[in-house]
């Protein structure tokens, strides 16, 4: 088979295809002919040696994808092959090959069915995404569950991926939303999408801006994929008693950050990482997020699709800030 091989933590652009064996199912596994996998910007983070984990070289990326069972190991009872599902959660293109190849082995619990009326391509970016999503609104109560409806979430790097789930997720939750995006086009589609209010987040005036237009509206939760310089802004927003879910940092570390903006307004942080979740967590949670996007009558969003052979331009997309996900398409 075919495979994206990282031979070193040089970057994405030092992939190279070529042919590599096929998998054969372990016990609890199942392989799985891709027809489209998503990149991720942790996959560009771990190319780059910018991720905690360090898998065994040469590697595969991709965390995420959709295909057809056409191996099963005999102790898997719950699959058949021809059953085409998507990948949940699981270390598949972290500590283990991924979903960069024409056939990648998969724990047999951290896969499910695509939704009813979903596309292949739909399910092949939701589950890590919206998965994130719902960690970063649910991790500040114990045990974790949704913010109370009126509450107002702010969500950076609104069009990405993670973004827009948390847009979709939060909607579904009763909260107000205030999404950042530079791009008109995109701060129309989100505002489509069911964000109350969308602001560039390059506006000079930001902090006073978005407080005059929320009034005494305090904003109690921020998702942030971007951190960076930015950061401090994103603390200069928040209300008393704020709380910031930390998903990413697509705009760098972090600068001279004053941690008494922190003091006596009681904010939090907090990181996400969905790889806390078991198997079974992970399903039930799913589950629930597949419930929710159906109440609303959405689905999630896909950007662009890029041909197997054109990995590296889809990365390139994915570094633009695109609108929803960036699939490939392995297999027909």
């Amino acid at each position: 088979m075919r495979a994206w091989l990282m031979d070193h933590f040089k970057g994405i652009d030092q992939l190279r295809l070529a042919e590599v064996p096929a998998p054969q199912p372990k016990a609890g596994e199942v392989v799985l002919t891709v027809r489209f996998a998503a990149l991720n910007p942790a996959d560009a983070f771990l190319a780059q040696g910018l991720y905690p984990a360090r898998p065994s070289l040469p590697h595969v990326l991709g965390r995420e994808g959709v295909g057809i069972v056409t191996a099963i190991s005999s102790d898997v009872r719950h699959l058949r092959l021809g059953d085409h599902v998507g990948i949940l959660r699981c270390d598949v293109g972290v500590t283990r090959w991924g979903t960069l190849a024409e056939q990648v082995a998969v724990p047999a619990d951290s896969v499910a069915p695509i939704p009813d009326d979903w596309s292949h391509e739909e399910m092949a970016g939701a589950p890590l995404v919206f998965l994130t999503a719902w960690q970063a609104l649910t991790q500040w109560s114990d045990p974790p569950a949704p913010p109370p409806p009126g509450k107002t979430l702010l969500v950076t790097g609104a069009s990405g991926g993670v973004g827009v789930a948390s847009v979709l997720l939060g909607k579904s939750m009763g909260l107000t939303i205030v999404a950042l995006s530079r791009n008109r086009d995109k701060a129309a589609r989100l505002l489509e999408l069911g964000a109350d209010h969308v602001f560039d987040p390059a506006e000079p005036n930001l902090v006073s801006t978005v407080t005059a237009r929320l009034g005494k509206e305090a904003i109690n939760l921020v998702i942030d994929t971007v951190g960076g310089p930015f950061f401090s802004k994103v603390i200069a927003l928040l209300g008393y008693g704020g709380q910031v879910s930390i998903v990413g940092r697509s705009g760098g570390v972090v600068p001279e950050f004053n941690t008494a903006t922190l003091l006596f307004r009681r904010i939090r942080l907090g990181g996400v990482s969905v790889g806390d979740y078991s198997p079974q967590e992970a399903r039930n949670i799913w589950e629930e997020i597949v419930r929710r996007l159906a109440t609303l009558g959405r689905r999630p969003l896909v950007d662009r699709i890029v041909k197997f052979e054109e990995i590296k331009q889809g990365f390139a997309r994915l570094a633009e800030g695109p609108l929803g996900k960036v699939l490939v398409h392995v297999t027909k």
